[in-house]
């Protein structure tokens, strides 16, 4: 985003700010980053973020400590994993795959996969369909109040995770529970 600003001559905000806008989509950050006096500048500054992504979205991008051997343990217990996601699919599936993570999940629906994204549950019940996983065996698991209401939106059970970007963002939302490590998932997900 800081490259977006510095291209249309705008100052840096702080990374702190910047993850304050994120989980809606790339049009949503940039606006909101760009505020009100800088709106007509929206258009070329999604164009610029989307061509800078594109070629930089796994320079800083790993997995959080604990998210492989904790995936690994939910596919040996059988539990179908999916990525839900408002970020493009194709730009998703890039970072699943060069992340090396692809092999644990059945698939990926970015936020250009429907006509609607997060916080409708459209794509979540895609997901569900494709699985063949009743809702009550559903388990979302996020770090935003998007995925707060997506799960409360689609009727399902919802696990807030304290390791995302803005924690304090997610209790605000009042998530029904919440872990700080990903073996913590396992042991929800799979009942011990």
């Amino acid at each position: 985003m800081n490259h977006v600003l510095a291209t249309l001559g705008l100052p840096p905000q702080a990374p702190e700010t910047l993850y304050r806008y994120v989980g809606e989509g790339a049009r949503v950050l940039i606006e909101r980053a760009l505020g009100r006096v800088h709106a007509a500048h929206l258009d070329r500054g999604v164009a610029t973020f989307m061509d800078f992504y594109r070629v930089h979205l796994l320079d800083a991008t790993r997995p959080y400590p604990g998210i492989e051997p904790a995936l690994a343990s939910l596919a040996e217990h059988g539990v179908a994993l999916s990525v839900l996601t408002n970020k493009p699919v194709a730009l998703s599936r890039a970072i699943v795959e060069g992340l090396g993570l692809c092999r644990w999940f059945v698939d990926v629906i970015g936020g250009d996969s429907l006509p609607v994204r997060k916080p409708d549950p459209a794509g979540l019940e895609l997901l569900r369909g494709r699985t063949g996983t009743a809702r009550e065996r559903v388990l979302l698991v996020g770090d935003s109040h998007i995925d707060v209401e997506t799960a409360r939106n689609a009727g399902v059970a919802f696990c807030g995770v304290a390791w995302g970007l803005v924690p304090e963002a997610l209790r605000a939302a009042r998530p029904e529970r919440m872990v700080t490590h990903p073996a913590e998932v396992v042991a929800l997900a799979c009942g011990g």
